[in-house]
Formats: C-alpha cells, structure tokens, sequence
C-alpha cells in the first residue's frame, strides 16, 4: 500500500511496553507523529528513539503525539525504553499486520541477500486521522527536527 497525504490512515490497535493497546482512535483530535522503525537497541534505531524523546515536549507543544512502531515485541521495548530512559510510547506489531497495512513491511537487500524488514518511514497524522505527511527511506540525522517542523506548520 501507498500512503498519500489527504487519504484516511489504516486504523491499527497494538499492544505498547506499558501492558496497554493504542490505536489510531485514541489520538482523535491530536496529531500523530507515527514513525516506524526495523529493531529495538541497534544503534540508527536508538538514535532516532532518542532524537524523538528529545523533542517530545516541543512535539506536546505543537499538539502531536509520537509513537514508535515495529515487530519488536513488548518485553524488548520496555528494555529498550528502560536502558535509554525513554519518555515516548513505543508500539509491537510481531504480527505486522499494522506495518503491512502501512506498506512499510518490504522486501530489503544487503550485500545480495533478500529478506522481510521494516522500511524506516514516519508518516504525519492530522488531527482528525489523515495523513498529513511521508518520510520513506528516512535518514535518521536531522529527520525528528524535520517531522517537528512539519508538525508545527500543521
């Protein structure tokens, strides 16, 4: 699936690290920094945790939510929030059922082997669950303050 700013974002309910489930309804009337990521704990992935968590108050300020999402399962991201004193939610879809429907769950190649994986992509949700904007094949230098931006000007 293609995500196009104006379309409705896929509905998703996934469990997060803190033994509760989130979903695309709980944050009607905010907005939604939505980022996707492939791993918990390895180094571009912690970056962009962090960057985020850096910037969660600005992003408050601005009316937006974060949430991380990836196969990870709920166990691990509570140790990966743990182990670097994260302040932002962080979502497990082990199924993949939410990254299929985001079209972030994709063939990827390295050094000629194929395999599933998470294509790194954040997409910005407007207050009333349409999508704002896509970052596919996000760079993790520089891309929390670029969503930030975004959220801001929304």
């Amino acid at each position: 699936m293609t995500l196009t700013p104006s379309a409705q974002a896929p509905d998703f309910s996934l469990a997060t690290d803190g033994g509760g489930m989130v979903s695309l309804s709980g944050f009607k009337g905010r907005k939604l920094a939505l980022y996707f990521y492939p791993k918990d704990d390895t180094s571009g992935c912690t970056r962009e945790a962090q960057d985020f968590n850096a910037l969660k108050d600005a992003f408050a300020a601005a009316g937006t939510d974060i949430l991380g999402v990836s196969p990870d399962g709920v166990e691990r991201h509570a140790k990966f929030r743990k182990k670097y004193g994260l302040g932002i939610s962080l979502a497990a879809d082990p199924e993949k059922t939410m990254l299929a429907a985001y079209g972030v769950w994709v063939e990827k190649s390295m050094y000629g082997r194929k395999y599933m994986g998470v294509e790194r992509t954040t997409v910005l949700i407007d207050a009333t669950g349409k999508i704002a904007r896509v970052w596919s094949k996000v760079k993790v230098a520089g891309h929390a303050e670029e969503v930030l931006a975004a959220a801001k000007a929304l």
